[in-house]
């Protein structure tokens, strides 16, 4: 698949990555899956920082997410789905390719003004798909999803037959 920026995606549709974002600014934890060696899924819990205005994803030395990822970018992360079932303000995921950020005048950039567990692995979003599902009037599922170099393509379903 192709990837892209995050710059690229809220470029192309402002309002969905404001909306995605928002989603995310919701709660603290969310879920992660990475690609083990033998190619099954791990999902783990972590945080995603908007940092730069771009979505970073940071984790302990050494773990094993962040070895997935140092061997395989591959990833999904899903936003935390809330309390309840109502999941009012939509469900959302990114997935794409993750790339760890190593230069050091950077990492320190991302250290202001935070207390990270030193030292972590950082790494930068870069997405091939970004999810919206959502509920309008109550009974039509709403499916939005961005691709780099293709329109917004929203999909509704309804429960009508």
């Amino acid at each position: 698949m192709t990837t892209s920026t995050w710059t690229d995606f809220r470029t192309a549709e402002p309002d969905f990555a404001d909306t995605v974002r928002r989603r995310f600014a919701q709660y603290k934890h969310h879920v992660l899956a990475t690609l083990r060696k033998d190619g099954s899924p791990r999902l783990t819990g972590l945080e995603v920082d908007f940092w730069e205005d771009e979505p970073h994803l940071g984790m302990m030395p050494n773990s094993r997410k962040a070895l997935d990822l140092r061997r395989d970018p591959r990833f999904s992360v899903h936003a935390n789905p809330g309390p309840d079932a109502e999941l009012a303000d939509g469900d959302v995921r990114i997935s794409g390719h993750a790339v760890e950020v190593t230069d050091p005048a950077v990492l320190a950039r991302f250290v202001e003004g935070r207390t990270p567990p030193e030292p972590f692995h950082l790494f930068r979003v870069r997405p091939t798909e970004v999810v919206r599902v959502g509920l309008e009037g109550g009974d039509t599922m709403v499916i939005s999803t961005w691709r780099p170099g293709r329109p917004l393509r929203t999909i509704r379903r309804g429960n009508d037959g």
